[in-house]
């Protein structure tokens, strides 16, 4: 019985820990895309990413999207307050993946498709495994008190 409860907590803690590393990869790599398409001017932003100038709207929100679900796939399992919340953010980032494949291939920019495609089959690991496998179970004390 010992071996099998040492073999379960060996692997739920290798899960625990690979997404970790993975929160805070995917998380790096959309908080520096996203600022970078928040923050960049648009005449600066267009000589990377072409369609930028046809729509600032978009690009702006998009940038946004990516820089608050960076922050909620970790921050919320971080500090323990909500930790549900970094799934939702893991699905979102998903979602925004799907689409950015598919708009790319819409616009025939094949080789623009495997960037998005990796980082939406990451984010769709992070929500499975924080959602069923490796839930962070929320704090009952909030900043010392409770």
């Amino acid at each position: 019985m010992t071996t099998i409860s040492t073999t379960h907590n060996t692997r739920s803690n290798v899960l625990h820990i690979s997404l970790w590393i993975a929160q805070v990869i995917v998380a790096g790599m959309f908080m520096m895309v996203g600022a970078m398409k928040t923050f960049t001017p648009i005449a600066e932003l267009s000589l990377t990413i072409p369609w930028a100038k046809d729509s600032e709207a978009l690009i702006r929100f998009i940038g946004i999207t990516e820089v608050l679900g960076a922050l909620g796939l970790i921050l919320p399992a971080a500090l323990k307050i909500s930790p549900r919340l970094t799934v939702w953010a893991a699905y979102g980032l998903t979602l925004t993946m799907v689409l950015a494949s598919l708009f790319h291939i819409v616009r025939g920019e094949i080789s623009a498709v495997p960037t998005p495609l990796v980082l939406g089959l990451l984010s769709a690991f992070i929500g499975w495994g924080r959602s069923t496998k490796a839930p962070i179970k929320a704090s009952k004390r909030i900043f010392g008190v409770g």
